[in-house]
């Protein structure tokens, strides 16, 4: 195959996967939690159409005090992130348990067939779609052929709760916040019954633009024959179009506007349902999340005004504050900062644990890296195994330092002072503070105890008063 052949294809192909991602990302909309409606009482929906969505549901279920609790739930805030996709619902509500609960309300798809007559319906009326880009749905379109609001029974609702009720609160209380959504947007519903709104207009267009020119080909006069012997007269010439980019070369652009204040603190993420046979363990993506946000608040703080030099001025990449790690270190960072105290508790156990079994170590030798790591980070766990020979110098003077205060006199080895007597452990880092070890009797078996301390007298006499 020819260059040109080979570009040709990867630009075809390259095309064909963006409109691959336009597709998944139109027919896939997420909607951040509703406000509460602080002392809203009455109807819950304001269109037409909202209220009709809400009548499915209140048609269907069999308990009227579920359907009560879950609109105070809705009005009230509980229901978190709406995500919407076709035939699909899906949201976490907070209840009475710390854990929130996933609910979900299910509705069948429209067939081609049916899509087919109702696109059909909108093009050939004009007014149906100038009210679908106001916000608003026709009834004449709602009405039509294709049932487009659910009926009594249309609504499948699931929830991860031990409740059995059909819906229960949490599916209800989901019910009540997508007729709210209904209201602001009827391409919602449209999403729902399984198109994007990006997906239709461009098929609507396209139905326009063939039947505006059907229309003109049946409009068109027919041009008269020229009488014998006198030539045909000349089409008249089509005006020449302009380039997008020639048009738009001189166009100024305006200003980027300010960067946004950073927050004081890094935001939390909402919690997670817990519920059987999730892919994940919730908890721990909630930690994740949580020290994702920490470390890019800490990225944006340390950066301060980097990002607002003039469109002159060249932008000078900013470092970020944290160095980058290996896995095991990242993930001895990650425990030591899930579990900043050095208690055992069946947490931390089943998480050494899987440590140890991730990475081909025994749970003993991670807990004594995760205690090196919370002592003194990267520093810390370098010193664990590493011995080195520190210059003379600070070394040297910390052993007449301790002599001086009537400390214990230490045994030196490469960068450790020893007490083989009362197990007890200085050991000098490349940073220069000392980080203080202890073994139990009549073993080698030396674990990090207590925080680094730049000055070897105060290391010292913290480690005899434990």
């Amino acid at each position: 195959m020819s260059p040109s052949g080979f570009r040709g294809r990867s630009v075809a192909s390259g095309r064909a996967a963006a409109a691959d991602r336009l597709a998944r990302a139109d027919r896939s909309r997420t909607f951040p939690p509703l406000p509460a409606r602080t002392g809203a009482r009455g109807l819950f929906a304001e269109s037409w159409w909202g209220s009709a969505w809400l009548d499915a549901l209140e048609t269907t279920a069999l308990d009227s005090a579920r359907l009560a609790r879950g609109r105070t739930y809705a009005r009230d805030g509980h229901v978190d992130t709406i995500n919407v996709t076709p035939g699909r619902i899906v949201a976490t509500v907070r209840g009475s348990r710390p854990r929130p609960y996933s609910a979900e309300i299910r509705l069948r798809n429209l067939s081609d067939q049916e899509w087919d007559g109702l696109l059909d319906a909108i093009a050939a009326e004009p007014a149906q779609l100038a009210a679908l880009l106001a916000k608003k749905l026709p009834g004449a379109l709602a009405e039509g052929e294709v049932q487009l609001l659910p009926g009594p029974g249309d609504l499948d609702a699931r929830c991860s709760c031990p409740d059995h009720g059909r819906p229960c609160k949490h599916a209800a209380a989901l019910c009540f916040q997508v007729a709210r959504l209904l209201d602001a947007d009827p391409f919602v519903l449209l999403l729902m019954r399984g198109r994007g709104e990006r997906e239709l207009l461009d098929e609507l267009s396209r139905r326009h633009a063939g039947r505006t020119a059907h229309e003109n080909r049946a409009a068109a006069p027919v041009p008269a024959k020229p009488a014998p012997g006198k030539p045909a007269a000349a089409a008249p010439a089509s005006p020449r179009g302009v380039l997008a980019r020639d048009a738009l070369a001189d166009r100024l652009r305006p200003p980027l506007p300010p960067p946004l204040p950073v927050p004081s603190q890094p935001g939390r993420p909402p919690a997670l349902p817990d519920a059987d046979g999730l892919p994940f363990d919730p908890a721990a993506l909630e930690f994740l999340a949580a020290d994702a946000a920490a470390r890019a608040h800490a990225c944006v703080s340390a950066a301060g005004g980097a990002g607002t030099a003039g469109s002159g001025e060249a932008r000078q990449p900013v470092r970020g504050p944290f160095p980058d790690l290996p896995p095991w270190e990242d993930a001895l960072r990650l425990a030591a900062t899930a579990h900043p105290t050095a208690g055992l508790t069946s947490a931390t156990r089943a998480l050494y644990r899987d440590l140890a079994a991730a990475t081909g170590r025994t749970p003993t030798e991670v807990a004594r890296a995760v205690a090196a790591w919370r002592q003194g980070g990267p520093e810390g766990l370098a010193l664990l195994d590493a011995p080195w020979d520190p210059p003379a110098g600070d070394f040297d003077r910390a052993r007449s330092a301790l002599l001086a205060a009537d400390l214990p006199p230490l045994r030196p080895r490469h960068n450790h002072l020893t007490d083989p007597g009362r197990r007890i452990q200085l050991r000098f880092g490349h940073d220069s503070r000392w980080y203080p070890y202890e073994s139990e009797p009549g073993a080698e078996d030396w674990w990090p105890t207590g925080p680094a301390d730049p000055d070897p007298v105060g290391a010292l006499t913290a480690l005899l008063a434990r």
